[in-house]
């Protein structure tokens, strides 16, 4: 890539990076008084976040099967509200057994 091009896309990405951050604080002036709108805002991160990752957990393993059964896992420990590390860890022995019992029946 050429210097040249990389720079227009980086001023274009700041650009709409800035965009982004300033057009909330332009439009809403006033404190938001409406308490379902102000709900609505309160899932925003929550719902991002998830598109954010659950594609990336199905891309990230060696089959779809083995993402599945570390979605479980890590859904079922969150459910029963353990820590983030230990969602985390079993999640991913989880993903590491299904995939070395699937290679070893050939499934893989």
């Amino acid at each position: 890539m050429e210097f040249t091009t990389f720079l227009i896309y980086l001023v274009v990405m700041a650009g709409v990076t800035y965009l982004i951050r300033v057009v909330p604080f332009v439009l809403f002036k006033k404190e938001i008084k409406n308490e379902r709108f102000k709900m609505f805002l309160s899932y925003v991160p929550y719902a991002v976040l998830a598109a954010m990752t659950i594609p990336s957990i199905f891309s990230a393993t060696g089959s779809k099967i083995s993402a599945a059964i570390g979605t479980a896992v890590a859904v079922i420990l969150g459910y029963m509200k353990k820590s983030l590390l230990t969602v985390a860890i079993f999640s991913c022995l989880a993903v590491l057994i299904a995939e070395y019992v699937m290679k070893y029946l050939g499934m893989l």
